[in-house]
């Protein structure tokens, strides 16, 4: 199985656990991986890098450039 790639980098959890599901809508797998480790739930801080296969990247960014705009 291959490394993920970094697909988007964002400031927060939520935002990273948003842009997952719609990326899991769609089929693709993806996960994210926080820079800091803070208090409280939704972590507390830092930012969040979404990661996917590499063999997604290219779809997951079609799906994404709407939701960045």
């Amino acid at each position: 199985m291959s490394e993920p790639v970094t697909l988007l980098t964002v400031s927060n959890e939520l935002e990273a656990e948003l842009l997952c599901g719609l990326l899991r809508a769609e089929g693709l797998e993806c996960a994210y991986r926080g820079d800091s480790l803070g208090p409280g739930i939704m972590g507390g801080g830092g930012a969040f890098h979404v990661l996917v296969r590499p063999e997604d990247e290219e779809r997951a960014r079609e799906l994404i450039s709407p939701a960045e705009a």
